[in-house]
């Protein structure tokens, strides 16, 4: 009884799992399978396989959404953002967690508190003081805006982390000589590498992947990114379907490769963070 239970278990488990790939999975196939037909052939039927590849809705989508440009200022944005979480967040976990007391509590709280807040409570204001600290039309801008909105969740996930390595690291290097700065850099920081990775990447996903607020932010054609440059080509009176899919998939390809390879790191590095200490 208790054996065919628990195949039972395995087989409700592996077809839910089954179910919610297929389900997460569909729109992909859907755009791939759609961005090789024409249009009138996707207009008919966008479930049917295609009667030859259209790849030239490729080369179509790559020219008009500007490619080379589109993706040069979504690397910058995601650079900006990431470098400057990475770096801001793990100096402030690692502060918090190594000087405990009512003040690191306090702020340890706002930041945790902060992460709960929805953006759309927030952009009509966001926007305003963008707009007035000379933020709001550039790639610089947007970058320093996603470090204030992402460097919250990243604190916690340091803060937990740095809670697993030995205080005596910290006493042995400051008996050599470091100060804390250089404490930090080259002794806490390299050991800080796994969540590090981890939210490198998972911000690296949000930036790349973030439509409403580059939409709010980027108001010249030569600072769009790649989702906002794609949105230019829904009309008034007609959209460009083919060149639309096909730029979502071109879009699309880099951050998932990404994640393909370092996802290992992604759930060990969230583990790691929220649990230990």
């Amino acid at each position: 009884m208790r054996r065919s239970g628990r195949a039972a278990s395995r087989a409700a488990i592996l077809l839910a799992l089954s179910l919610t790939a297929v389900f997460t999975l569909f729109p992909i196939y859907m755009a791939l399978l759609n961005s090789v037909k024409t249009e009138g052939e996707m207009l008919t039927n966008v479930l049917s396989w295609p009667s030859r590849l259209e790849l030239l809705n490729y080369a179509d989508a790559y020219a008009k959404i500007d490619f080379p440009q589109s993706f040069k200022n979504t690397i910058v944005v995601t650079v900006i953002g990431v470098a400057g979480i990475v770096l801001l967040a793990s100096l402030a976990g690692y502060k918090m967690s190594r000087t405990p007391g009512r003040l690191s509590g306090a702020l340890f709280g706002l930041f945790a508190l902060s992460s709960l807040i929805p953006f759309h409570s927030i952009m009509i204001s966001l926007v305003r003081i963008a707009r007035g600290l000379h933020l709001q039309g550039t790639t610089y801008g947007l970058g320093l805006i996603y470090i204030g909105l992402g460097v919250a969740l990243a604190v916690f996930l340091y803060h937990g982390f740095v809670k697993s390595i030995p205080r005596d690291l910290d006493e042995a290097a400051v008996i050599d000589g470091c100060g804390e700065l250089r404490l930090f850099a080259s002794v806490i920081f390299p050991l800080l590498l796994p969540i590090s990775a981890t939210v490198a990447i998972l911000n690296a996903l949000w930036m790349w992947n973030d439509f409403l607020l580059p939409l709010l932010m980027l108001t010249d054609s030569d600072y769009y990114t790649l989702l906002i440059a794609t949105n230019m080509l829904f009309g008034e009176y007609n959209n460009d379907w083919s060149a639309i899919l096909a730029s979502l998939v071109l879009t699309m390809l880099p951050v998932v490769a990404a994640y393909l390879l370092l996802q290992k790191y992604i759930l060990s590095g969230v583990a790691e963070g929220a649990i230990k200490g």
